[in-house]
């Protein structure tokens, strides 16, 4: 079971929602004035009309004359609400999405501050699901239902206050139906709550599973597990479903229960108005003003309860955003130190992904000098990638210390260990925008002579020259589609653009074909040049020039050497390159 990251609770939520209202709220409040003046100003509807009724009753030779005045009055209440009411659904959907922009971004730089670690064991599914799911649904809750929302409100509190004003017994009937629909909302919304959660944190664990069959489909194919990998993904996704079903039956009975309500209302009204009317206490167009009002509170009513359900879920969402941007991120070294030089080692390390686990390393010592180039070599789980990972900082170990340069690494600055420290793994990604924007990500202030550099020293010069605009060509979504060895030697060029003292490549090659394997063996041979260098090699062929291969087996380190002395020794690795070169048959 994943850890997933941290959800905020309601009140935290609600406090960083009103913290990132603030720089906006001269735009806020300008869209509430004006969402008032068009809601009163279409309030004159229902009396406008009573005022004809009335007019139509009592006769009188200028009739036709008021008729037509209160026509035009008519047209012009509409024609004003309604632009008053486009011009406050623009200002609060405007500020809507700039708080939502504000917060998508506080999300991302609270991601990238977090360890590597947490995000790991939280899984890609659920950080994926946060930033797409739930950030579309608190998008659609500020632009969509939150207008609507208060809209719905102002309408309802300014309509009671007409009713009163025609009589208070019309106010009074009106609210006959306000503890059934209350009710029926405080229901609503403690049933649904706890299973709009379990149904965003499955949608969550649904997608980490489609990642995980997804991104290993060879090994998951090679291995003959597509059964049970689909038995998981059917699995997830029959909950998922099963609480989407679940929301759908509970919002079934809820509007059901607002129906009976409007019944009880409408029908308290009309009798009112009758004996009002019956009494002499007021007039047959106060009675029908008082009915169209009653009337008018059904939509804004029925909106006002119907959208709770999408501002439900877009507070679930916030609350599952602001729970990342509240992740708690490592302190900063009170001391920062500089790494010396690209040196690295592991000294006495211990490690173990979850605490109680059998240890995947086991008291590994290791040392590697700057300017050489090491290879890790051994059998699947032997734990090469994981000391890349501790390495490359993703995680710390449990027991024992990670140096680079001398220096330990969690004394090393924030952004001195992003950069003296560079992790090329097999998954790589083409960004939307031209080819040299991708590149420039890496190093924004790079010309085009050191972008036309990065790509010739992996090789990538001749395809990019024979692409229709060059650098300049749009690549990623909706752009040129690059094959998979042209995508990591552009993850490769990236790397040779920031130019990391210390360069880790784990199984950066092993994702291209026969074809693609010798071109980019070449260029992350090419990247080790000058620079420190660790390679966990996919394929033996890759640790034959290695200053030193390190060969791993249950977590330990069980010999070491350059290629000559290790095939001559006659051990492990020797049986693993005389497996590798024998020809098959």
């Amino acid at each position: 079971m994943n850890d997933l990251l941290p959800t905020a609770t309601p009140k935290q939520a609600r406090t960083e929602a009103l913290r990132l209202l603030r720089p906006h709220r001269l735009a806020a409040s300008g869209a509430v004035v004006t969402l008032t003046a068009a809601t009163a100003i279409g309030l004159l509807t229902p009396l406008i009309l009573g005022e004809m009724v009335d007019t139509v009753t009592s006769g009188g030779a200028d009739i036709v004359s008021s008729i037509g005045t209160l026509t035009g009055a008519l047209v012009a209440v509409a024609v004003l609400s309604s632009l008053l009411v486009g011009a406050s659904e623009y200002l609060l959907a405007g500020v809507g999405e700039r708080v939502v922009a504000d917060l998508r971004e506080e999300v991302v730089v609270r991601v990238l501050d977090l360890p590597q670690s947490d995000v790991e064991r939280a899984g890609r599914g659920d950080l994926v699901s946060r930033i797409t799911g739930d950030v579309r649904l608190v998008t659609q809750a500020v632009s969509q239902a939150l207008p609507v929302f208060a809209t719905a409100a102002l309408t309802i509190a300014l309509t009671l206050v007409g009713l009163g004003a025609l009589d208070w017994r019309f106010a009074v009937a009106a609210v006959i139906a306000a503890p059934i629909q209350v009710r029926a909302l405080r229901w609503y919304l403690t049933q649904s709550a706890p299973v709009y959660r379990q149904e965003r944190e499955a949608e969550g664990a649904r997608a980490q599973q489609l990642l995980d069959s997804l991104s290993n489909s060879d090994t998951v194919g090679s291995l003959r597990l597509a059964k049970p990998h689909l038995e998981q993904i059917e699995s997830r996704s029959l909950t998922a479903v099963q609480l989407s079903l679940k929301t759908t039956r509970l919002r079934t009975r809820f509007f059901g229960r607002l129906n009976i309500a409007e019944f009880i209302g409408l029908s308290a009204v009309l009798i009112t108005g009758f004996w009002l009317v019956k009494n002499g206490h007021a007039t047959i167009g106060a009675a029908t003003a008082a009915a169209l009002f009653f009337h008018r509170l059904f939509d804004p009513v029925g909106a006002v309860l119907s959208v709770f359900d999408e501002l439900q879920e877009g507070t679930i969402a916030l609350a599952r955003l602001v729970g990342v941007t509240l992740a708690p991120v490592p302190p900063l070294p009170a001391d920062p130190r500089e790494p010396v030089d690209s040196s690295a080692s592991l000294e006495d390390v211990t490690f173990s992904y979850r605490p109680g686990d059998a240890p995947v390393l086991r008291d590994i010592d290791i040392t590697i000098p700057a300017g050489t180039v090491t290879a890790l070599v051994g059998a699947t789980g032997a734990g090469k990638s994981t000391v890349a990972k501790l390495l490359a900082g993703t995680y710390g170990p449990n027991e024992g210390s990670v140096r680079i340069g001398t220096v330990p690494r969690d004394q090393l600055s924030r952004s001195t260990a992003r950069s003296a420290v560079a992790l090329v793994t097999q998954e790589m990604h083409v960004f939307a925008g031209t080819l040299a924007e991708d590149l420039r990500l890496a190093a924004p202030a790079a010309t085009d002579a050191d972008i036309a550099s990065a790509l010739d020293t992996v090789g990538a010069s001749d395809w990019v020259g024979a692409l229709p605009e060059g650098i300049e060509t749009v690549v990623g979504d909706g752009g040129h589609r690059l094959t998979a060895t042209q995508a990591q030697q552009l993850a490769l060029a990236r790397i040779e653009l920031l130019n990391p003292p210390l360069l880790i490549l784990d199984e950066a090659t092993a994702e291209a074909g026969s074809a693609g394997a010798r071109i980019l063996d070449d260029a992350a041979l090419a990247l080790t040049r000058g620079r420190t260098s660790i390679t966990v090699a996919h394929r033996l062929s890759q640790a034959v020039d290695a200053d030193n291969i390190l060969v791993m087996d249950g977590g330990r380190v069980v010999e070491q050497g350059s290629h000559d002395e290790l095939v001559n020794l006659g051990g492990r690795y020797a049986q693993l390159w005389e497996a590798w070169s024998t020809p098959r048959r």
